[in-house]
């Protein structure tokens, strides 16, 4: 089943190679072939070699060699046929199928992308011409973003009606199944067809080939959550995407380097700073997935937003990162307490510098630690250097550890020494490790039951689990990576990328009865309250700790909710579970 083998030729010989290697690699002509700098291993020397006559490449250093196929399948992560088809689009091929149903398929996630294109091109219009998008002109140029900007963006407005796009949509010969697909709207109480997103401002998003998937609405009022995404759909994975990677591909190519913003305008605020290699994530906390994708563009990896913010657990993921990518972080030190895009309004070149003076990821750590710390006194010495010992211990290399003890010995006046015994006092604690050990999994502490029952009509019955569960809902980190590789992949495909521990845990769930009476609409209900509400109460108890001023909404949402269930109202208990959903995942992507 797949592509007919005369089509798989007549692309691969329709395909420039080094047009194509161009777009990830830096070549320099050297005689009839061309050099540079390895995409799939770290490399000072260029020995990556592109021959155009034979089609092929070979790397001289890591051995790997292959033609187009093999290159974008290796660069890009895709399968087989999605890099044939990539290929065939660029040479303005229309390939040929041996399977009607895989035909049917492709076909399907290609009437998915237009419908989305159509919604660009309708949102578009409604923010330049609409009486309606006034609001949002007014918001936008607050910001600073101009007409230019709108325009390069493909920026947009959701109007407030509950069905205008999807009317819209149904006039241009969209069908019903179509745009719900695609994640644009969905079939409410009256059998109707609803906006997913309304009265927004709209950020398109396209995937790293350019194909339009979904998009980021941003609320103009204190009305329900700041940001609103696309839901998971066929083409539409949040955890894949980078906001802007499609337009920056090249630059980052070129210039060996990705800035990683957190927001949709700070991307644009860097882009029209001049830093056109900006990125964001799409609603959701950067991954592993989006270095699957960034490790072949850059080794160099800049982190723009306040890194302090993320604590201890982003040092240990950025470490992780480090060794397992073969990629460098580094922090660009941006005015703390102010978003990228609000610095770009008043000054475009702060930002532009903030990127230039970026340091690594400890340094940045470090210096802003110092520049807070008390060391006109002896005692404050002291305590700083305490800290500073802390921040060293987590990273897992000892030759960088003991340069990083230099410096901070020397910026305080204290024998280096001294500050070696309390890196190595802090690493010999128990809880303390390096970012290459992983934490050992406590046998004695299952997953929740209500976490488990979740996972098996995941597993089962992903038709009636499809829309309603999000991995925020997850506490334990088996359970929320086991649902978050039932999301993203086929079943066969998750187990295959699994560790064992996630991979277990699904086989023994997909070999558990979900009920006697089947699976059923309200048994599906039943699980999903159930789950809301033990992660809602959790989100109540850290909204009262923190002093939250939405706790009392919240906390009557959730008394909704109790009273809901308790009576077997399960309508009712849907309606309220889906709101506190909402809550939850924006909480969880706040905290990020």
């Amino acid at each position: 089943m797949g592509i007919l083998d005369d089509d798989v030729a007549r692309v691969r010989e329709a395909t420039d190679l080094v047009a194509l290697v161009s777009e990830h690699v830096a070549l320099k002509r050297v005689g009839r072939r061309f050099q540079g700098l390895c995409p799939f291993h770290q490399e000072k020397t260029p020995s990556f070699s592109v021959s155009p006559d034979k089609g092929v490449w070979h790397c001289f250093g890591c051995q790997k060699s292959g033609d187009a196929i093999t290159f974008v399948r290796e660069v890009e992560h895709l399968d087989f046929v999605e890099t044939i088809e990539r290929l065939a689009g660029r040479a303005n091929i229309t390939l040929r199928y041996d399977d009607a149903s895989y035909s049917e398929e492709r076909k399907r996630k290609h009437r998915l992308h237009e419908a989305v294109q159509a919604t660009i091109e309708f949102y578009h219009q409604r923010l330049l011409e609409s009486p309606d998008g006034g609001g949002a002109r007014r918001y936008l140029r607050s910001r600073g973003f101009e007409g230019d900007a709108v325009r390069r963006f493909s920026l947009g407005w959701a109007p407030e009606g509950y069905d205008p796009l999807s009317a819209h949509l149904q006039g241009a010969k969209f069908g019903r199944q179509d745009i719900v697909d695609a994640g644009l709207a969905f079939v409410n109480r009256a059998n109707k067809l609803q906006d997913a997103i309304r009265a927004r401002v709209m950020f398109p998003i396209w995937d790293t080939r350019g194909d339009p998937v979904g998009f980021g609405g941003r609320t103009l009022t204190d009305d329900g959550p700041k940001y609103k995404n696309t839901a998971e759909t066929a083409i539409y994975h949040k955890s894949r995407l980078l906001y802007g990677l499609n337009f920056a591909k090249g630059e980052i190519v070129a210039q060996g380097e990705v800035v990683i913003c957190e927001g949709y305008t700070d991307v644009m605020a860097f882009v029209l700073a001049g830093v056109p290699t900006a990125v964001a994530t799409c609603g959701t906390a950067l991954a592993d997935e989006h270095f699957l994708t960034l490790k072949n563009l850059a080794r160099k990896v800049t982190l723009a937003y306040d890194a302090d913010a993320a604590g201890q657990a982003a040092a240990e993921r950025c470490y992780q990162w480090e060794q397992r990518f073969e990629v460098q972080f580094q922090v660009a030190d941006l005015p703390a307490g102010r978003d990228p895009a609000d610095v770009w309004k008043d000054d475009p070149q702060q930002l532009v510098g903030a990127v230039k003076g970026a340091v690594p990821f400890l340094e940045f750590r470090l210096d802003r630690l110092l520049r807070a710390a008390d060391t006109s006194t002896l005692e404050g010495r002291a305590r700083a250097a305490q800290e500073g010992a802390i921040l060293i211990a987590e990273h897992p290399n000892d030759l960088v550890r003991d340069q990083y003890v230099m410096k901070l010995a020397g910026r305080l006046e204290i024998e280096p020494d001294r500050v070696r015994d309390a890196v190595g006092q802090v690493r010999n604690r128990p809880h303390v490790r390096s970012a290459s050990e992983p934490t050992p999994r406590p046998v004695e502490q299952p997953v929740d039951r209500r976490e488990l029952d979740a996972l098996r009509w995941a597993v089962h019955a992903p038709e009636l689990m499809s829309g309603r569960l999000d991995v925020a809902l997850f506490v334990d980190p088996l359970a929320r990576t086991a649902f978050a590789g039932l999301t993203e992949l086929p079943w066969h495909e998750c187990l295959e990328r699994a560790s064992p521990e996630v991979a277990a845990l699904l086989q023994r769930l997909a070999v558990e009865d979900l009920d006697d009476r089947g699976p059923t609409e309200e048994l599906a209900v039943r699980v999903v309250v159930n789950l809301v509400e033990a992660s809602s109460q959790r989100l109540l108890t850290s909204m009262l700790r923190r002093d939250d001023p939405r706790t009392s909404e919240f906390k009557a949402r959730l008394d909704g909710l109790t009273n809901a269930r308790a009576s077997e109202h399960w309508d009712a208990a849907e309606v309220v579970a889906e709101q506190l959903v909402t809550w939850i995942t924006d909480d969880a992507d706040a905290g990020a």
